[in-house]
Order: C-alpha cells, then sequence, then structure tokens
C-alpha cells in the first residue's frame, strides 16, 4: 500500500474548510489527499476480504469525498470522526452489494432434477408459495430428499455450512462471515466449502 501525506493539524484543517465552503474547490483536494491515511486505516479493517485493496481505496475515497461535503464544524467534531463513518459506511455498501450477488448465485445453483428432467435449484426448494398444492408436495419431497443427503454425502463442516447459510438449521439464513465466525475459520473458507457442498448434493441428488 502507497504512502500518504500526513493529517492535517486541527487549525490547518479548520482553515481548509472554511475556504471550502467559501467555494474554493483547490482546499477540497487537499482535505481530501491529507486524509487518504484516515481511508487506508480503514481498508485495513478489511484486509481479509477478497476484494483488492487499491479497489477499497478508491470505494472509501467516495466516502471520504461525500464526508468532506457533508460535514458541518458547528457541531463540534473533527472530520476526521465523521470521516471515518463515511468511508466505513461506503466500503460496507460495496461488501454487501457483493454478498448478495453471491448469494443470488448459490441460490440459483442447480441440485437437482424434477420429474419431468427440468433442473431444480436452491431457491425452487426454499421458495414454493405460488405453486399448486401437488407442485407445492413434490417440492417440499425434493427439499426433504435434499436434508437428507445432506447426512450421507457431505462432511459435517459442509452440513453445518449448508444448514446455517440457507436456514435449515434455526431458520435464519446466516451470512458467509457469521458462519465463518461461529465456527472459527475464514469467509473465503465457508464460500469455497458452500460452492463445494452444493455441487456435491447437485451431483448426488442428479444420480438418484
Amino acid at each position: 500500500m502507497k504512502t500518504f501525506p500526513k493529517p492535517l493539524s486541527a487549525q490547518e484543517e479548520r482553515w481548509y474548510l472554511e475556504q471550502y465552503q467559501k467555494g474554493n474547490q483547490e482546499a477540497k483536494d487537499i482535505l481530501i489527499e491529507r486524509n487518504m491515511r484516515l481511508v487506508a486505516h480503514m481498508v485495513k479493517k478489511y484486509a481479509a476480504n477478497e476484494w483488492d485493496t487499491e479497489d477499497l481505496i478508491s470505494v472509501g475515497s467516495i466516502g471520504l469525498i461525500k464526508a468532506i461535503q457533508t460535514f458541518d464544524p458547528q457541531k463540534g467534531s473533527r472530520l476526521g470522526t465523521y470521516a471515518a463513518k463515511c468511508i466505513d459506511n461506503e466500503i460496507l455498501m460495496l461488501l454487501r452489494s457483493q454478498k448478495k450477488q453471491s448469494r443470488e448465485v448459490s441460490m440459483y445453483e442447480p441440485v437437482g432434477v424434477d420429474k419431468e428432467g427440468n433442473e431444480i435449484c436452491m431457491i425452487d426448494l426454499m421458495e414454493a408459495e405460488t405453486e399448486d398444492v401437488d407442485a407445492r408436495i413434490a417440492r417440499q419431497q425434493e427439499f426433504q430428499k435434499m436434508r437428507k443427503l445432506l447426512s450421507s454425502c457431505l462432511s459435517e463442516k459442509e452440513r453445518i455450512v449448508l444448514r446455517m447459510r440457507y436456514g435449515m438449521q434455526d431458520g435464519r439464513e446466516y451470512t458467509q462471515r457469521e458462519v465463518a465466525n461461529r465456527i472459527g475459520i475464514s469467509r473465503s473458507y465457508v464460500s469455497r466449502i458452500e460452492k463445494s457442498a452444493l455441487l456435491k448434493l447437485r451431483s448426488k441428488m442428479k444420480e438418484e
């Protein structure tokens, strides 16, 4: 990670903020530049994430710019305190978006086929409110079969991950990070276990 300029002193910060509020865009640029060290510091919290550090710094910079544009010095806090929250929020929005997209891919991963040979996805087994009674019963039977296969073809760790991820344990769908924290492994390892387990289920359900 590259080295960033030292932060402004409290006095310098007040002066540049006053200049920026008077319309001085150069003052804004200096405020951004001299607070980039804060962005880099905030990014370190997410070092284990799969996103590239430079990408996270770019996203964090957006949060910093928003902070400078909306900061109100009359409220008594330092810009850095306010900016840290804005930077964190911006990065978290990116990570939540990534998590949602990953979740959608997993939910639409084929895990079996129905009687007509059509592929069945995880989401088909989890949600069947719009189907008629016969179709819903058939889906429930497939779901029960999938639950049995969890015990017969998956390892204990794979079973735990899928049950937590898809609400088969206590009705709650845990995030990959929550699962990782619960069982003491990395989030990326949870992702690999989940993908591998779904592939195993898909193969086994096709066999049957």
